[in-house]
């Protein structure tokens, strides 16, 4: 099992959460973030002064998914987050050793 993080720009979160449940995801988790990579922000001119801003807005989507549908979730997200401009994101894969459905007790594959 795998804890697929990705981090995206915030209008593409529809396109990506359909994607992901057109491959059979059951589930995600959407946070709101801020951050910055190489985009590095911008300056922003607010009542006459000109100020910096250094956090973008983003989207951090998570899914833990089974090894078998990895490649495939990874696919959708990349395709579908995908414009070609510099901002785009990442997606982080981490190991997961255990899930555990709180309401049935179940644990492994069939928690997911």
């Amino acid at each position: 099992m795998k804890l697929i993080t990705a981090i995206i720009k915030p209008f593409k979160l529809d396109a990506v959460r359909e994607a992901l449940s057109e491959i059979g995801v059951q589930g995600i988790t959407v946070t709101e973030v801020k951050g910055f990579g190489r985009q590095k922000g911008h300056t922003e001119l607010y009542r006459g002064a000109e100020y910096v801003v250094d956090f973008l807005p983003k989207v951090k989507l998570e899914a833990a998914v089974d090894d078998a549908l990895l490649e495939q979730a990874l696919e959708a997200i990349e395709n579908s987050a995908r414009t070609g401009k510099i901002g785009d994101g990442k997606i982080f894969v981490t190991s997961l050793d255990q899930v555990i459905r709180i309401r049935t007790g179940e644990t492994g594959r069939v928690a997911l």
